[in-house]
């Protein structure tokens, strides 16, 4: 059971204009320059990032450079 909806000619109010309060989406997140290596991890540990990154929809190279630059902030 649907209700029909009744239009008016009343004036339609408008509220306070509310600005963006969040900067542009470049400055969210800032890029860091990369360099490629090749490292040796062992299997478990690859199929536990790949599991973990599929979870949270993200790259695991992603999931596991963030591993290494928290590890590197905490401990320089």
């Amino acid at each position: 059971m649907s209700k029909k909806i009744k239009y008016t000619d009343e004036p339609i109010l408008v509220g306070e204009r509310v600005y963006n309060l969040l900067p542009p989406p470049s400055q969210l997140v800032k890029r860091q320059s990369t360099v490629k290596v090749t490292l040796d991890v062992t299997q478990s540990s690859l199929a536990a990032f790949k599991k973990w990154a599929k979870r949270e929809r993200v790259p695991y190279q992603r999931m596991i450079r963030e591993l290494l630059d928290t590890y590197a902030r905490q401990h320089v």
